[in-house]
């Protein structure tokens, strides 16, 4: 048995914890707002239209947790509530895509993935 089904597990975690922290917010949004800036990181996929070098790079560039990281944190030290839950949201959507074995594009294709 390989890393798949750890690196899997870790997305459902991440999922998990993003969903919670988002929903334990003083002020979260609603659960509209929850689901449209849910499926919102997936119109990165568009960069496939300019083929697959450019689709990887558009896509990968907001499926790894280094932006809602900064974003959280940038979040946290100015006081900008909705950035926070567009942070936790963001973390879930990259969360939920890793479970669901959707892993970071390489440049030969939409299915070749880090978690192959």
């Amino acid at each position: 048995m390989g890393t798949t089904w750890l690196l899997r597990a870790e997305g459902l975690a991440l999922f998990i914890a993003a969903t919670l922290f988002y929903f334990h917010l003083p002020a979260p949004a609603s659960w509209w707002i929850f689901l449209i800036f849910f499926l919102a990181p997936d119109l990165s996929m568009l960069g496939y239209l300019a083929g697959p070098k450019a689709g990887a790079a558009a896509y990968n560039a907001v499926h790894t947790t280094i932006g809602p990281i900064l974003l959280a944190m940038a979040a946290w030290a100015t006081g900008l509530p909705f950035a926070l839950d567009a942070a936790a949201i963001w973390l879930a959507h990259i969360g939920i895509d890793r479970a669901l074995g959707y892993g970071l594009k390489h440049r030969t294709g939409f299915k070749h993935t880090h978690l192959e």
